[in-house]
């Protein structure tokens, strides 16, 4: 029997992130905006904003993935791909993509960020495993791309990652009987590789500064084949 996994979940949350703890964590984000917006640091923003709303470690970790300044925000609109009919390679951050979608399929917490991506509270620190959601994730990615002819993917993976050729074996063993074109690289940086790209797929800040353009795979799928339950909406501050 396959053991059940639940990525990402924490038993607090429950409390955390429902009720009246949503409702001042909302009120925390509208703060924190307001100073991102008017040139505070989110490091130094963030902690100011903790103390003053007596938030807990997850409660900021949610803020900081969510919220973002409106400037950054509006750049990272203006460089999504929201047709991707006649893309030919699409470049995957693949823990980035593949953790949130266990998440999700976890229903554990995920975030809608301002910039509309989903994220997660998951973190990797170095350690990941395969469970039972992975599969489950790598096929909903097959699906999207199917659905819409993507000719090739390139799934990019931390190296240092541990289990990270575990995953690619994984990859490349389910989407190998469909008529999609894949490629899976283990790199030592895929940060600095994919900010140059374009036809990204990442919910990571950096990447999405710097990337030529994005897709918003994550949400598609989200919204329309998991509807988790257990989410934060943060888009709503734009």
């Amino acid at each position: 029997m396959t053991k059940i996994t639940r990525r990402g979940y924490v038993p607090t949350d429950e409390k955390e992130f429902k009720s009246d703890n949503l409702i001042r964590i909302y009120s925390a984000g509208e703060d924190l905006l307001y100073l991102l917006n008017r040139g505070y640091k989110i490091k130094g923003a963030s902690t100011f904003i903790g103390n003053h709303y007596l938030l807990s470690e997850r409660q900021r970790l949610a803020l900081v993935r969510g919220i973002s300044k409106f400037d950054d925000v509006v750049i990272r609109n203006n460089k999504e791909i929201t047709n991707v009919s006649g893309v030919e390679v699409v470049h995957i951050d693949g823990f980035n993509t593949i953790i949130t979608l266990e998440v999700a399929l976890s229903n554990s917490l995920i975030i809608k960020s301002m910039d509309e991506t989903i994220r997660d509270l998951a973190g990797l620190r170095g350690t990941y495993s395969v469970i039972d959601k992975t599969e489950i994730a790598i096929k909903l990615i097959g699906d999207f791309l199917l659905e819409h002819k993507i000719e090739k993917t390139i799934f990019y993976l931390d190296k240092p990652v541990s289990n990270s050729g575990r995953l690619k074996m994984k990859i490349l063993e389910i989407l190998e009987d469909t008529e999609l074109e894949i490629e899976v690289v283990n790199i030592d940086n895929v940060d600095s590789v994919l900010k140059f790209k374009d036809n990204v797929v990442s919910s990571d800040a950096i990447i999405l500064d710097n990337c030529i353009n994005w897709i918003n795979l994550n949400k598609y799928i989200i919204e329309e084949k998991i509807l988790s339950d257990h989410y934060i909406d943060f888009s709503k501050l734009k």
